[in-house]
């Protein structure tokens, strides 16, 4: 681990509510940044945060939470047991610098930063109200509800990194447990983020 990188993308005088956003293997604090900013006009009293992963990426340049080299559905789960509470830690920390609770709380994560915030949500203290996931999945069968949090499932049908039918089969699962849940399934869209997926992330936060 290293210096934290995070970059606060905005913080109103008065604040409302927390975004966070979780970026990609890989990738770093920045790549979210600019969604961030539009977060920020769509909820102008919420502070924005684009959170840094702590370990550097082991396939490049960029950051991650967990290796991805070698990864397995059998190994998947036990990786990110290992960071899960680095990873509510630092919720845990902005929630402390924004003075809200997790009822004020949005985790919106991209990829690995969606697996991470989605994941949490199987685990204890309950972190965020919603959660919104871009091309992300669960690492596992989903097994706890969460009442306390809204889901958004946002998926390129074209991801041939994070396939789409792992946002759908989540989603699924979500409903069956009685989850307030909404799926979005882009066309044409790979493994990525457009103004598509921008405008209906705002339109949700909004």
């Amino acid at each position: 681990m290293s210096e934290d990188k995070s970059i606060v993308v905005a913080r109103p005088a008065v604040v409302a509510g927390l975004v966070l956003l979780f970026h990609g293997v890989g990738a770093t604090a920045s790549d979210l940044a600019p969604l961030g900013g539009l977060i920020a006009k769509a909820m102008p009293h919420a502070m924005v945060v684009s959170v840094e992963a702590p370990f550097a990426s082991d396939i490049g340049a960029g950051r991650q939470w967990f290796s991805v080299r070698g990864v397995t559905e059998e190994n998947r789960p036990g990786r990110i047991a290992q960071v899960m509470p680095a990873f509510q830690q630092a919720v845990l920390h902005w929630q402390g610098e924004a003075g809200v609770s997790a009822e004020a709380t949005t985790l919106v994560g991209f990829s690995q930063g969606a697996i991470m915030s989605l994941e949490s949500t199987q685990c204890e203290p309950v972190l965020a109200r919603r959660v919104v996931s871009l091309a992300g999945r669960f690492a596992a069968e989903v097994m706890r509800p969460r009442d306390a949090t809204v889901f958004h499932m946002i998926h390129g049908d074209s991801d041939a990194v994070v396939p789409a039918e792992n946002s759908k089969r989540g989603a699924a699962q979500l409903k069956q447990l009685g989850a307030q849940v909404t799926l979005d399934i882009v066309p044409s869209l790979g493994h990525g983020i457009d103004m598509r997926v921008v405008e209906l992330v705002t339109g949700y936060l909004k």
